[in-house]
């Protein structure tokens, strides 16, 4: 997963909570999850303007690259970009980043396969098409491969 930040132009500010640490003053592996879920629901928010009260999306894989440590005292963004759109499905790309004085460093990639779901129904439906559109529009068309 080698990202360049030039693919990207949403940007979302990550804050790091005192319980994110663990016990050697790293952020613990299991929060970047949580640092990824809110950068895709700013993103959702943001660029493709759902409301995801009435908009389902369930996860269905997430791989995560960790390539620096991350510490109480960073200063952190997360880059998201959609990667893939098929029917249902469609693949989001994360870059977190921290500030040092050298510029934005990259510490953690990760890829999240999303699903559109009817939690009425317990079924993956179609991804709403406005919000596909929006996606599609702001993360450069040729770089999102139409598959189902």
């Amino acid at each position: 997963m080698a990202e360049k930040l030039t693919d990207y132009k949403y940007k979302t500010d990550i804050a790091i909570r005192f319980s994110d640490i663990d016990a050697r003053g790293h952020v613990n592996n299991a929060v970047y999850l949580t640092y990824f879920e809110v950068a895709r629901f700013n993103y959702w928010r943001d660029v493709a303007k759902w409301d995801l009260k009435e908009i389902g999306i369930v996860i269905g894989r997430s791989e995560i690259q960790y390539l620096k440590p991350v510490t109480i005292d960073d200063t952190l963004n997360c880059y998201v970009r959609v990667t893939r759109i098929g029917n249902s499905s469609f693949d989001v790309m994360h870059v977190l980043t921290k500030t040092t004085d050298k510029g934005e460093e990259i510490c953690t990639t990760c890829k999240t396969v999303c699903i559109s779901y009817d939690y009425e129904t317990n079924k993956s439906i179609a991804i709403d098409m406005n919000g596909r559109k929006n996606m599609i529009d702001y993360d450069e068309p040729r770089l999102i491969l139409n598959t189902n």
